[in-house]
């Protein structure tokens, strides 16, 4: 069975909540990504506290005429994160994006720990062109 470990792209970074925006954007330019998981500093295991995406901070931060260097990654952070185990399965995968209609899902391991990330690309190396279409219906519906 092929789990989320195989298919996950290795070694994902997080920014801090207390972290500005604009460092975040910086970083995303950095590492070519589109989307950074948020963890909470104080917390001494790094857990997740959400997820911030390049689009989320031209539309909730710049668009709405505020400063990305005052804005902090927390602030923007909006829901319940979502994410799922390395041991989970590619179907299981798939629900969890089609469900909640995320184009990204962080992977975590036994520890709760970050260790990689799940993106559509990476999906579409793994999927039928039938389940890829299916995939994109209800992610995009």
């Amino acid at each position: 069975m092929t789990t989320a470990a195989d298919i996950m792209h290795p070694g994902a970074q997080w920014i801090p909540a207390d972290e500005t925006l604009d460092r975040a954007a910086q970083l995303m330019r950095e590492l070519d990504i589109g989307a950074l998981p948020v963890a909470d500093p104080q917390d001494p295991n790094e857990r997740m506290c959400g997820i911030i995406t390049d689009r989320d901070i031209v539309v909730g931060c710049i668009a709405s005429g505020h400063d990305p260097a005052q804005v902090t990654a927390g602030e923007l952070c909006k829901g319940t994160p979502r994410w799922i185990s390395t041991e989970a399965s590619v179907d299981d995968v798939l629900q969890e994006m089609e469900s909640n209609q995320i184009r990204r899902l962080p992977v975590i391991d036994g520890n709760k720990r970050l260790v990689g990330m799940i993106s559509e690309a990476d999906l579409a190396h793994h999927l039928t062109d039938d389940q890829l279409a299916q995939f994109v219906e209800r992610v995009y519906a």
